[in-house]
């Protein structure tokens, strides 16, 4: 019997890969002869550059750059040898986690930082580059990481402009010839889930800018800012991509590696399931397990267990996922390759204890559904 074990991290408790073992644990103390496969997961956001390292045999790299609000932090970001390729999650510089609630400013938070990871994988010969985006602090349009790799950009007075979004709104002038020249041979891909453009109801200001820490006034001068810089970047590129899906993601990052690298675009889980290789673990399995904090409707936006379930689905074989809370409208799930799911906590429960006890939680309930699966005429072989 072959089960794979492919979750996504559990935010605030365990990593990825930490999840797999334990959910192995549990499985394994039912299922003694289960050949046991851990894959590891992300889908673009936390865990994604630890869930491609291990995988895929890599190195972590850990470079001291400039947070959102210009103060030091060591970032790591991967680095897969063979082929070249950096995997950059840009929350590692650049995410809401750097910056305590009560400091939290849309206005002058920049990627900066983000830019000085792009420019460190240039630095070891990268030929791809997997920019992960999720949980960003920043609403800049990407302006700090592209001045990070030379990009300049003043006022009408000619002076450099200071960093953040709403500096932007000053922007008079944009000069391509300090960029750096190595940006052209290198293949950028977005890991991502938000389709979003720059601007207006639907943007990057509008729909992000108030976790961020910008007031109504402010998202609103925001949006101004990023489409006088969208505008000022039409006249010295080829062409204009602010309304394009994605331009809006992480504060607006995506519109400028949309714009400057000629990014593509594409879902985060499906770039990590294609790294670490999941539809090849999946073949020939009985069972796959998946799992993430919440699990409810915004599931079917391209989060693990959706992208999970879909490569199963297409192999013929039943997904069981296990969460620390089942949300609203979960259920939808179950039309999309999904099987059963189950939440995490046995009895009622804070979420502090809860966070505290994950990984004996998912131990507890992998054992459970293994003595249940164990009860199938063909310990396994059978469907749900």
């Amino acid at each position: 019997m072959k089960i794979v074990i492919a979750p996504d991290s559990f935010k605030d408790s365990l990593s990825a890969l930490k999840v797999a073992d334990a959910i192995a644990e549990g499985l394994a103390e039912a299922l003694p002869g289960a050949h046991l496969v851990k894959c590891p997961m992300a889908d673009g956001g936390e865990g994604t550059v630890e869930a491609i390292v291990t995988a895929g045999n890599g190195q972590l790299r850990r470079h001291q750059v400039q947070g959102p609000l210009g103060t030091p932090v060591d970032a790591h970001w991967g680095w897969l040898p063979d082929s070249r390729t950096a995997i950059i999650e840009m929350a590692e510089a650049s995410g809401l986690q750097l910056v305590a609630p009560g400091q939290r400013d849309a206005c002058t938070s920049s990627t900066f930082g983000t830019g000085q990871l792009i420019k460190a994988a240039l630095d070891e010969g990268a030929q791809r580059i997997i920019l992960a985006i999720g949980g960003s602090a920043t609403n800049d349009a990407g302006a700090g990481a592209l001045q990070a790799l030379g990009l300049g950009l003043f006022d009408d007075q000619g002076n450099a402009l200071a960093r953040g979004g709403l500096a932007l709104a000053k922007v008079a002038r944009i000069e391509l010839a300090g960029l750096d020249t190595r940006l052209a041979d290198v293949r950028f891909e977005i890991a991502a889930d938000v389709n979003n453009p720059l601007c207006g109801d639907h943007g990057a200001s509008a729909i992000f800018g108030p976790q961020k820490g910008a007031s109504p006034e402010q998202v609103l001068e925001l949006d101004r800012a990023l489409g006088h810089f969208a505008d000022h970047c039409a006249r010295v590129l080829p062409r204009d991509v602010r309304q394009e899906p994605g331009s809006g993601a992480a504060g607006g990052l995506g519109f400028a590696a949309k714009a400057f690298f000629g990014a593509q675009f594409r879902a985060g889980v499906e770039v990590v399931a294609e790294l670490v290789g999941l539809a090849d673990a999946v073949k020939g399995a009985d069972l796959v397990i998946t799992g993430e904090g919440r699990f409810d409707a915004q599931t079917l936006r391209g989060k693990t267990p959706f992208g999970v379930a879909r490569i199963a689905q297409q192999q013929g074989v039943p997904v069981i996922v296990l969460a620390g809370t089942l949300g609203e409208g979960y259920q939808s799930m179950y039309e999309h390759g999904v099987n059963a799911a189950f939440a995490l906590t046995s009895g009622p429960m804070t979420l502090e204890e809860a966070c505290i006890r994950t990984a004996q939680l998912l131990t507890d309930r992998a054992r459970d559904i293994a003595r249940v699966w164990a009860l199938s005429p063909a310990a396994g072989s059978a469907p749900l």
